[in-house]
């Protein structure tokens, strides 16, 4: 792709995007709706006027990771230590239910196969699939509506950061069976040595920008120090802990959520996602499906790995948060707000097609799902917190 179509694509995105953001919110559904929907017109399944290119995935990454990094800094450290232990349960159920669900699915499709032979683990993948979450698109809505830093918003973000955790060991396990290289413990291992060197570093990291925030309020070497903290931990989670780079994002905003100028940090970053990253980020969602391209075999078990993956997450953390304490509509909030996939889910399928656990044109399916529910969630959360506005707020027990 040369630089004259780099511009054309981005000028066509960014206007599209907008445009169908202001149509999704006069109808009262979020923007992040209508940019996707406006990937889903510009891509292959109907105008073909966008083609996904390196370049286009690289800015739509740049988007998600500011956009964790912005979940992160608006993070109540004092709301995310009490929602730690519940969302570590509502996590656990949001990986284990979706694991379950998806593998019996496979299985009522294409029979019931022996355990340990090469069929079961195919099934077994195809639920491991479904395990992961994707905040990315909960929390743009969750900020537009002012939630993030909510009880019920911090408990969906905590549960979404060991979500993935759980999620890779998961993918670990399974993908161990085919690859004898790929440790358990290995992972376990490193992924607890990446939340250590997080701690330590952003415990340093945070003092020198306190002292220095302190001296030098409302300066932009601050958001600056910020960002590139966002993307190094993003790189440092990712290719040396082989932990997902959106947890190193979101990590690097909360080590500096509690700087006195957090919120500035965030304006800053904010004019940036808004205005071009945001945009790429969510078309490029709608960008990487083809529904023409769908038989009809494929189509149906799509339809039933869709609603499976979705009714799995609002089921399994549905349930987990009410055990935890939260009642009635704030545990469904929790359960529609673990339901969206995205970038999480692309890399463990990308995972099983390069081990030969997933068959490629089940990948349409994945994209499928992320779309139908980065689309659905969005409009759920807001039914689900403007029907509050009617009643008394809902308190967690306990």
């Amino acid at each position: 792709m040369d630089k004259l179509d780099i511009l054309r694509q981005l000028a066509i995105i960014i206007i599209f995007a907008k445009c169908m953001g202001l149509v999704a919110r006069r109808l009262r559904a979020p923007q992040v709706v209508g940019e996707i929907i406006a990937g889903l017109i510009l891509g292959p399944s109907l105008l073909e006027w966008v083609k996904t290119s390196d370049f286009i995935t690289g800015m739509a990454e740049i988007g998600v990771i500011l956009l964790m990094f912005s979940a992160g800094l608006e993070t109540n450290i004092n709301k995310l230590k009490k929602t730690g232990i519940k969302a570590f349960f509502i996590a656990c159920a949001g990986v284990f239910v979706p694991l379950i669900m998806g593998t019996i699915m496979y299985f009522c499709f294409y029979g019931f196969p022996k355990p340990g032979s090469e069929d079961f683990f195919r099934g077994v993948f195809i639920g491991t699939i479904l395990t992961a979450t994707s905040v990315g698109i909960t929390v743009e809505v969750l900020k537009e509506m002012g939630k993030v830093s909510d009880s019920v918003g911090t408990t969906i973000l905590s549960a979404a950061i060991i979500d993935d955790v759980i999620g890779i060991i998961v993918l670990t396990m399974v993908v161990s069976f085919r690859d004898p290289s790929t440790s358990i413990g290995h992972t376990v291992w490193f992924t607890f040595l990446f939340f250590l060197l997080s701690a330590t570093i952003g415990y340093v990291i945070y003092k020198i920008l306190a002292a220095l925030d302190k001296r030098y309020p409302h300066t932009r070497r601050i958001p600056i120090i910020g960002l590139a903290l966002a993307f190094g931990l993003s790189y440092i989670a990712d290719a040396i802990f082989g932990v997902a780079d959106i947890t190193g994002a979101y990590v690097a905003g909360v080590i500096l959520s509690s700087l006195d100028d957090s919120a500035y940090i965030d304006q800053k970053m904010d004019v940036n996602s808004y205005m071009i990253f945001g945009p790429v980020f969510f078309a490029s969602i709608g960008l990487k499906t083809n529904i023409r391209a769908m038989d009809m075999t494929i189509l149906w078990f799509s339809l039933a790995f869709v609603v499976v993956g979705m009714l799995a997450k609002v089921i399994g953390c549905s349930a987990a948060g009410r055990a935890c304490g939260y009642k009635g509509r704030d545990a469904l909030k929790i359960g529609v707000g673990m339901m969206t996939r995205g970038e999480v889910a692309l890399i463990v399928a990308q995972k099983g097609l390069d081990v030969e656990l997933l068959d490629p044109r089940y990948f349409t399916s994945v994209i499928l799902l992320i779309i139908v529910s980065s689309i659905v969630t969005p409009i759920l959360l807001k039914m689900l917190y403007s029907e509050k506005k009617k009643m008394p707020e809902e308190k967690v027990s306990g």
